[in-house]
């Protein structure tokens, strides 16, 4: 169609958000491109971000324009086009997180940059959501979740522990610190593996660069946060099997994890091409089928609405060093890395992503188990 009709079907269902083009509101869209309307048409969420890192178009709140975008569902609109079939048919057919394929995702983001994370995360370097309950500070908001996450294992000295996909060891060295037990830590991502051992040093902590689907011990407890976004619904199962197996019969095993309201088998092609390299969010469906005759699940707590205060901290933090980070990353990888942090806050707030906490036991806890908060 023509920019000035791609244009004016653009202005329509944008009003449906409450959203103006070249507004004067922080989430208003600012356009710089007249091209952008028919790129975004034909593109869809793939085309919307692109054009946002080529400088095409801007908001002042970018959080505050998604979180419109998605509470209006007009997100819905700009998901698909025919042109994305065969990636859809892709990641329906195939098995893109096979353990051949999974380390793509710790090369493409968690190899990025340690200098990154260490700028833009608390002084843990813990990556994902906090628990703001009681806190009113990043550090302290990491930090109670750590601490709510030992105590919903309920820790005892001398308990081993598998961390699957630990990250930069924020929660290993915590729990060897503060419940004096010991931690095999795996991840994916050689950047990782490097810090991690270096920051646990000392600590009965061991980390490893390791495909979860290879881990074959006994352990008294087993906890996930963060990685099972990457496990993809082929290997949901595969999984559960892995910590069943590897989980002592009167264990217990955490999974934290955003997930999504609906069943999908992919997400959108931006944040796959971009951030998230064949991540794909499970739903509460799909977790269900991928424990059914494998574990009880004894506690679901849902504090999805944490993860936009977190994200919004860690933009921040981002923007505020990025004077230091931009000689090594570049204009267009700052509009990118906004782009995903500001848009993930927008569909946190609108309530389209969740972040479960599940407690599973394999079977069930004698009397019933207390949930803690």
């Amino acid at each position: 169609m023509k920019d000035t009709e791609a244009k004016k079907l653009a202005t329509e269902m944008l009003t449906l958000a409450d959203i103006e083009i070249d507004g004067v509101r922080p989430w208003d869209i600012k356009v710089h491109n007249e091209a952008l309307y028919n790129r975004v048409f034909k593109q869809g969420t793939l085309g919307a971000g692109e054009s946002y890192m080529d400088g095409w178009w801007d908001a002042d709140r970018l959080d505050e324009f998604f979180y419109r975008v998605f509470a209006s569902n007009i997100d819905r609109e700009f998901a698909f086009n025919w042109r994305l079939i065969p990636y859809f048919a892709q990641a329906i057919l195939f098995n893109r997180q096979s353990k051949s394929k999974s380390r793509k995702v710790g090369e493409q983001h968690y190899d990025i940059g340690n200098d990154l994370y260490k700028a833009m995360l608390d002084k843990r370097m813990v990556y994902t959501c906090a628990y703001w309950d009681k806190a009113d500070n990043l550090d302290d908001a990491q930090e109670a979740k750590l601490d709510l996450v030992c105590k919903k294992l309920h820790l005892k000295k001398g308990m081993t522990i598998l961390d699957i996909g630990c990250g930069w060891g924020s929660f290993a060295k915590y729990a060897a610190e503060k419940y004096d037990v010991k931690v095999l830590g795996i991840t994916i991502s050689k950047e990782q593996v490097q810090l991690a051992t270096e920051l646990c040093k000392g600590l009965p902590v061991e980390i490893r660069l390791q495909d979860y689907r290879d881990v074959n011990q006994k352990f008294d407890r087993i906890v996930s946060l963060g990685m099972f976004e990457h496990v993809g619904s082929k290997n949901h199962r595969a999984f559960m099997e892995v910590a069943h197996r590897c989980l002592k019969n009167d264990g217990l095993f955490l999974l934290h994890t955003i997930g999504s309201n609906v069943s999908v088998h992919s997400t959108n092609p931006w944040t796959d091409k971009y951030i998230f390299p064949n991540g794909v969010l499970p739903s509460i469906k799909q977790i269900g089928a991928s424990i059914e005759n494998l574990f009880i699940m004894e506690d679901l707590h849902n504090f999805g609405s944490n993860y936009d205060r977190t994200l919004m901290e860690w933009f921040k933090n981002f923007d505020k060093h990025w004077d230091k980070l931009k000689g090594k990353y570049g204009e267009r990888f700052y509009r990118m890395w906004k782009f995903y942090l500001l848009s993930s806050a927008g569909g946190f707030r609108s309530r389209k992503l969740q972040l479960w906490q599940m407690v599973l036991s394999k079977n069930g806890i004698p009397g019933g188990y207390k949930s803690v908060r």
